[in-house]
């Protein structure tokens, strides 16, 4: 499989810079955001991403809600909640609105790597069902 696509969502600037340079060398292809908006936006733009790792809390926007906006426009993209102020009861709410997982910051970058590499792989054999299904309906309405 190629190098995943993922876009990581959260409003400190100064963890994002520092996320997207030790994913980069674990190869991943990293897109940022700093609000619920931005990553609306750059899903939007960029249609090869493939995963999101989405922080719980920000200003305006939170994650949950940027979650379900996520989830109603694009709902084959996997999302990967990231927090650090887990409650059981966000964790829940995060997966029944269709998260991926839910982890907590700090997390080793080699648990979150398996959660991309996993939330990418389930999102790639999604696409591969549906292109199928588009090849056998065409067959189908060919005769063949």
């Amino acid at each position: 499989m190629a190098k995943p696509d993922t876009l990581l969502v959260d409003d400190e600037v100064p963890f994002v810079e520092t996320m997207i340079k030790r994913l980069d060398k674990r190869g991943l292809n990293v897109i940022s955001a700093h609000s619920g908006a931005d990553a609306l936006t750059q899903l939007d733009r960029h249609a090869s991403v493939d995963t999101v790792i989405l922080d719980v809390k920000m200003p305006g926007m939170d994650g949950l809600e940027t979650l379900k906006e996520i989830k109603k426009r694009h709902p084959l993209k996997e999302v990967i909640m990231l927090t650090g102020h887990a409650t059981v009861e966000t964790a829940i709410e995060g997966m029944k609105l269709g998260a991926f997982d839910y982890l907590m910051k700090p997390c080793e970058l080699d648990v979150l790597m398996a959660k991309v590499r996993e939330a990418a792989k389930k999102k790639h054999d999604h696409d591969l069902k549906i292109e199928q299904a588009r090849i056998d309906k065409l067959m189908l309405t060919r005769g063949y």
